[in-house]
């Protein structure tokens, strides 16, 4: 079962090349949202989030955050010891719900919306106590993903990311989606997407901080946890772990 497939193939996902409004576009976004949940993504970013931010963060930063239902979800379920503050909510597609945004302010969260290419727009992102990303970091790779990984350290001080699980189980699950009525636009990206996932180390050789988490989380999941304190030698398991002793 590890050794589908050996190395990430990336392939480009149909939503992303969609036009917003497109009706098919429209109805794989609701599908993404109960794909969402079956993965329990807001119960593991929470987790995550949680077990390594070790106070309530102040500003919040979210990469390729579609609808902004899960990031609602997300931090309903860190509410209410985490009370709130300034939240950016970054996507390339004008696409966050405005219900999304008024169950976030009642949660005490002020919402900035960023239309941006992420790469672009990290350069001018400022600084966020924490950064997160769900289901986006598999749409980079090489360069990019170096790039990107290396932009959000230098600008936040705990990034957390859940990714697609790049197994043969989660490409047999990516294959099912017919069957909860999932349109051709989903099932497309489904299976792209889980062959464009993540392994342990895999991430972590881009992250130029210390690596709290890069696991399996789940059978779907991919969890990665980084901190940009106290800058490691990238991808050495001994600094690592020598450093997490001494913290």
């Amino acid at each position: 079962m590890n050794a589908f497939p050996a190395e990430r193939t990336l392939v480009p996902e149909h939503l992303d090349t969609m036009p917003p409004d497109a009706p098919e576009a429209r109805a794989s976004r609701r599908d993404l949202r109960r794909i969402n949940a079956m993965m329990l993504q807001s119960r593991i970013l929470a987790g995550l989030m949680k077990a390594h931010v070790p106070e309530p963060p102040r500003r919040i930063v979210e990469f390729g955050c579609g609808d902004g239902l899960t990031t609602h979800a997300v931090l309903r379920r860190l509410a209410p010891a985490w009370p709130g503050g300034t939240l950016t909510l970054v996507d390339a597609q004008p696409v966050v719900l405005e219900r999304a945004i008024d169950a976030l302010a009642v949660l005490g969260w002020t919402v900035e919306i960023v239309t941006a290419d992420v790469l672009d727009w990290l350069p001018v992102a400022g600084t966020h106590d924490l950064a997160i990303a769900n289901l986006f970091l598999h749409h980079f790779d090489g360069a990019d993903l170096y790039r990107l990984l290396n932009g959000v350290a230098a600008g936040c001080e705990t990034f957390v990311a859940a990714e697609p699980r790049r197994s043969r189980f989660a490409a047999m699950a990516a294959g099912s989606l017919r069957a909860i009525g999932a349109n051709a636009v989903t099932r497309h990206d489904a299976v792209v997407s889980v062959k464009a996932g993540f392994r342990g180390g895999e991430l972590a050789a881009s992250w130029p901080g210390l690596v709290l988490v890069d696991a399996a989380c789940g059978p779907f999941t991919h969890a990665f946890v980084g901190r940009t304190r106290a800058p490691l030698h990238v991808g050495d398991p001994d600094v690592q772990r020598d450093e997490m002793e001494r913290r």
